[in-house]
């Protein structure tokens, strides 16, 4: 058993907290029960597992299932996991996996989403989940946001990080007019606009877009939509989250689509 912060191991776990060390090693943290299990349902692979003997011994199929798939599983003290995890209490496990390429999105999409310049990890994680929950067929995002792979994007992703298919991009004009050219509508949602987020036709392939948390969509991109959308805001109130925002969006086109074949 692992008991020694200073072990190559460990050392080498705890770099991945760095955005730097992630893309340097080509490796990305699992925190947790849950994210393990759903890594291990979609057949992700792994590369190193450390957890303390009271979690293997609470989830012995797991622990043997990781085992066939990891390169590496280790026995490591409740010490340990506290030094390589991220979380202030973490449940007993940590593991890597290797950086590979996301599921990309397939063109056209019937509902897919796209994010500007996101910078707050709890937000992506959370439209990541909201995504997936309400039928969203896939996302990109901008090559200057978060990390897809930072460690809260996944926590908050609830797993479903690995069942929505992804992609980042560092040119988003392109890619929507790769989707308006596959028969897609393209709608952004601005404060200022004039048509309610509800008075669109969502039973169409479309694409949303969505832009940062402070700033909202750049003009280069707000330019490329076929519509403009507002979702109405109380007298006083200044903005919603991006992630709430995102879930209307997804709810009212799951609504149309539902209601209004």
């Amino acid at each position: 058993m692992l008991t020694s912060v200073q072990n190559s191991l460990v050392k080498q776990i705890r770099k991945l907290h760095s955005s730097k060390e992630r893309r340097e090693q080509q490796l990305f943290l699992l925190e947790g029960t849950h994210l393990l299990e759903e890594a291990c349902a979609v057949n992700y692979p792994l590369v190193s597992v450390c957890c303390t003997p009271e979690w293997r011994d609470r989830h012995q199929q797991l622990w043997e299932n990781v085992c066939n798939r990891a390169t590496r599983a280790e026995l490591v003290s409740a010490e340990v996991i506290k030094a390589i995890a991220t979380t202030v209490q973490p449940d007993g496990v940590v593991a890597t996996a290797p950086r590979i390429t996301a599921q990309s999105p397939s063109l056209p999409v019937q509902l897919g989403l796209v994010l500007e310049t996101l910078q707050d990890p709890g937000n992506l994680g959370t439209i990541i989940r909201t995504a997936a929950a309400a039928g969203a067929s896939g996302l990109w995002l901008s090559d200057n946001s978060v990390d897809l792979d930072n460690p809260k994007v996944l926590r908050a992703s609830a797993g479903q990080w690995f069942r929505l298919p992804m992609a980042v991009t560092g040119d988003l004009v392109s890619l929507v007019s790769q989707c308006r050219t596959a028969g897609m509508q393209v709608v952004a949602t601005v404060p200022s606009a004039t048509l309610t987020y509800w008075q669109v036709d969502l039973r169409r392939p479309t694409l949303i877009l969505l832009g940062n948390e402070g700033a909202g969509l750049s003009e280069e991109l707000e330019k490329t939509a076929d519509l403009r959308v507002t979702i109405p805001l109380s007298p006083g109130v200044e903005s919603l989250n991006v992630a709430i925002a995102a879930a209307l969006m997804l709810y009212e086109a799951q609504r149309q689509q539902s209601f209004n074949p």
